[in-house]
């Protein structure tokens, strides 16, 4: 697996949180930790921006994405808002994580928690060639759940 190196930065009060980690060999998202100053009550349908107290520096041509954990939506409805989120490569401000709750009980963010995700990709610009025309495919304009549709 390519591995590549990324300036990270822990702000000042922080240094009892983890970095972002792998948690096993071959995950492709490292968890992200909360550092929020005390416990923060998320209460059903409410949404708050949660502290990671990290930057990052990313080179030309990466982002990071952030996403939610699995676990957290599935037992308790906690996902993130914006997701996936873009960390741009010129971002150098704090990573903030936007977590609302589905769910039916308040959920408490704790210090440390492993609160989402973060996968780092290549990425490319585009430079747009306007035309006329575009080529022809077997799809063609069919969407919004077409492939499920009877052909017969």
């Amino acid at each position: 697996m390519e591995k590549i190196k990324v300036c990270i930065q822990k702000f000042p009060g922080n240094e009892d949180i983890d970095l972002p980690q792998y948690m096993t060999a071959q995950a492709a998202g490292m968890d992200i930790f909360a550092a929020v100053d005390h416990e923060e009550v998320i209460l059903p349908g409410q949404r708050k921006k949660i502290s990671t107290g990290i930057a990052i520096a990313l080179s030309e041509g990466y982002e990071a994405q952030i996403r939610p954990r699995s676990g957290l939506a599935l037992n308790n409805g906690i996902t993130l808002l914006n997701t996936p989120g873009t960390i741009d490569a010129d971002y150098r401000g704090e990573i903030g994580l936007i977590v609302i709750n589905h769910g039916e009980e308040p959920f408490v963010v704790k210090r440390g928690m492993r609160l989402a995700q973060m996968i780092v990709q290549k990425v490319c610009q585009v430079e747009w060639e306007e035309t006329p025309d575009l080529k022809s495919t077997q799809r063609g304009d069919g969407g919004f759940g077409h492939t499920s549709k009877s052909t017969t």
